[in-house]
């Protein structure tokens, strides 16, 4: 890459994530494995440069911190330094000790970096994971990263979002239809009008950004066996079957409702570009079974395009050398693939 195409590249906006959790470490070592790569997408981090700084020193990573003033500088800077947005504040919390102190600093980074992709400085947003709990404690009102992210596009497009989880990996890509809420309450939850929007925004960010021109859809049933025949529940008669009926008619190449059980083996996965699981942990359970260390998180819908880890804070390991920011990497390299499929203005 010659520096007149790095100064023309838009760097992927990396948010700082829960900063006493593995994020900033994964950071750093993802600096580490890629900024050597002519072909990786540079990316800079909103976060605080002197954190970053001691936390390498700690770890005996050397990596050099430069602090930007604005993101094109990102592009060029990213192949001698890690590119650091400061945030102008301290961190509170300790490796492994997570300090509600920090929760401002948290969202700020995430406001930050959804701020320069929508403003078109940046190709991308990638999220380094958050603790929920300590968001909650500070009067967090979103359930988790995507229903925030979906609260700020809506802020800024003045429009109604409706954000998808979507953990896609080689091997399998996979939707929850609801997502952080108990399990008894998932019924309730899963009506025709959610599936058939859900299902709507997954097939049209399967064409525009992962580029299939017919993507295959199959959805799950929520009880043992599909309900067989509605012995075991009506769900899938009743709310299901008449969602996919209506996909149908909207032009959507969709199946099922499937057994879950029988949906994953590598050659039913053959079938399909990707699941629409009726609840959190049907959908998660298998992907992280087939993909646990580089699955990535990505939300669908969205006006711009994010991914982040398919894991969390990991404060129990945090601050000792060992993350694997495999992941991360993942998350990058996938960020910076949907965002050159699809570029945003």
């Amino acid at each position: 890459m010659t520096a007149a195409t790095a100064r023309r590249e838009r760097p992927i906006a990396l948010t700082r994530g829960d900063p006493s959790g593995i994020g900033p470490e994964l950071a750093l070592k993802a600096w580490v494995a890629t900024h050597g790569d002519p072909d990786a997408t540079a990316f800079l981090i909103a976060a605080e440069p002197g954190h970053l700084a001691a936390l390498g020193k700690r770890l005996s990573l050397d990596i050099p911190i430069e602090t930007i003033d604005h993101a094109a500088a990102a592009a060029v800077a990213f192949r001698r330094a890690l590119p650091v947005i400061d945030s102008k504040l301290t961190v509170k919390g300790e490796a492994g000790a997570p300090d509600q102190a920090d929760a401002a600093g948290t969202i700020a980074s995430i406001e930050t970096c959804v701020g320069l992709v929508e403003a078109g400085d940046a190709a991308a947003i990638v999220t380094n994971p958050i603790a929920k709990e300590v968001l909650y404690r500070a009067g967090f009102p979103h359930p988790g990263h995507t229903e925030f992210l979906g609260a700020l596009a809506e802020r800024r497009h003045g429009e109604k979002i409706h954000p998808v989880m979507l953990l896609w990996s080689p091997e399998l890509a996979i939707v929850p239809a609801t997502i952080h809420i108990a399990l008894k309450d998932v019924p309730a939850r899963l009506t025709r009008a959610l599936l058939v929007r859900t299902g709507l925004t997954v097939a049209q960010d399967f064409r525009v950004r992962f580029g299939l021109a017919q993507p295959r859809l199959a959805f799950t049933g929520l009880n043992p066996h599909a309900g067989e025949g509605g012995a075991m529940g009506r769900e899938e008669i009743e709310i299901i079957a008449p969602a996919l009926a209506e996909l149908k008619s909207a032009g959507v190449a969709v199946s099922g409702p499937h057994p879950a059980d029988t949906l994953f083996h590598a050659a039913a996965r053959k079938s399909y570009d990707v699941v629409i699981a009726m609840y959190h942990d049907q959908a998660l359970i298998p992907v992280k079974t087939l993909a646990f260390a580089h699955a990535v998180n990505v939300t669908l819908g969205l006006p711009f395009v994010r991914t982040s880890p398919d894991h969390g804070t990991a404060f129990d390991i945090a601050g000792q050398g060992i993350a694997d920011p495999t992941s991360l990497i993942a998350a990058l390299r996938l960020a910076g693939r949907l965002a050159r499929q699809c570029p945003t203005s």
